[in-house]
Order: structure tokens, then C-alpha cells, then sequence
């Protein structure tokens, strides 16, 4: 395997995650809130210190700048591959809908 990001690995959740990077902070919060939403009703359920812990390590991922987004990416990269396609895709809806407003 190369050495590409995690989120590389399908092209619909690599523009997804791309989409939403230039998105506003606004749009990058719903998005952020649909990945949690989604994966909770999955099932999956990160603790805190988990997430603290990640957020205070080291800041050199765009998405790391802000813990509810870093946290977000944390439950999308934890989802089983289907399920984060599916995710994308309403990502990818979602952020064209809020460019169209």
C-alpha cells in the first residue's frame, strides 16, 4: 500500500473530504454533525479522552485545527467502508446544497 491519506483510499470519500475542506466553517459544522449523527446510529461512540488526547498531539492535519471537525474525521475513519461511502455521499449533497443557498 502506498502512502496515501486514510480517506484516499475511495475516490468518493476523498472528494468528499476534499469538498468539505473548502468549504465555509458553517458547512464544515453540518457536515461535521451528519459524520457524528451517522456513526453513533452505527454505533460507534469515541470517548472523550480519545479525542482530547488526538487533539492535543500534533496539529498537522487541516481537519485538526478544530476539535469538533478533528473529531468528526476520527468517527468517519472508524466507520466500516461501505458506511463511509454512504456518509460521503450524503456529504457531498449536503455541501452542494449549501453552496446553493
Amino acid at each position: 500500500m502506498s502512502n496515501n491519506r486514510w480517506y484516499d483510499i475511495d475516490p468518493t470519500v476523498s472528494l468528499a473530504v476534499s469538498l468539505m475542506r473548502n468549504a465555509n466553517i458553517m458547512a464544515q459544522y453540518k457536515c461535521a454533525d451528519l459524520i457524528i449523527k451517522k456513526s453513533k446510529e452505527f454505533g460507534l461512540d469515541l470517548s472523550e479522552n480519545i479525542i482530547t488526547d488526538a487533539f492535543n498531539y500534533v496539529l498537522r492535519r487541516w481537519y485538526d485545527t478544530d476539535q469538533k471537525i478533528a473529531e468528526a474525521f476520527e468517527y468517519l475513519k472508524l466507520l466500516p467502508t461501505e458506511l463511509q461511502k454512504e456518509t460521503a455521499l450524503e456529504l457531498i449533497s449536503l455541501l452542494q446544497q449549501e453552496e446553493t443557498k
